[in-house]
């Protein structure tokens, strides 16, 4: 839940440049956190400010961790939808064609989810 507006909290105002796929990760890390855009930019830059030892190498590693979850989430829902498709013809009596390939699918997915989650939680 955003927190109400409060004047003068932050004063100070600073531009930042985004390509529309940086917006777009951006905005998604913004709402998943409950956060408006420019909080969620202030608060990633002092958490980095924070964190000086890490190297270039482990946030360019936490990126490409970060990227193949949402890439995997999005893959996630792309399979989903074709489960629902052979499950509402099941339940119609159908006999769907497809469904070994849909549940190799789902499970190359959520393996690719876990990889990224136990990479995640052992650099913790």
């Amino acid at each position: 839940m955003r927190r109400p507006y409060q004047r003068r909290q932050r004063p100070h105002v600073r531009n930042t440049r985004l390509s529309d796929e940086e917006l777009a990760r951006v905005t998604a890390g913004a709402n998943a956190a409950g956060l408006t855009v420019s909080g969620f930019l202030a608060r990633s830059a002092l958490a980095a400010s924070r964190d000086l030892e890490r190297t270039a190498t482990a946030v360019a590693g936490d990126r490409e961790l970060i990227t193949e979850l949402f890439a995997a989430r999005r893959y996630l829902g792309h399979v989903s939808n074709n489960l629902n498709q052979i499950a509402r013809a099941l339940n119609s009596g159908g006999r769907p064609t497809g469904v070994e390939s849909v549940l190799a699918a789902t499970g190359r997915a959520v393996q690719r989810v876990q990889q990224a989650t136990d990479q995640l939680i052992a650099r913790s």
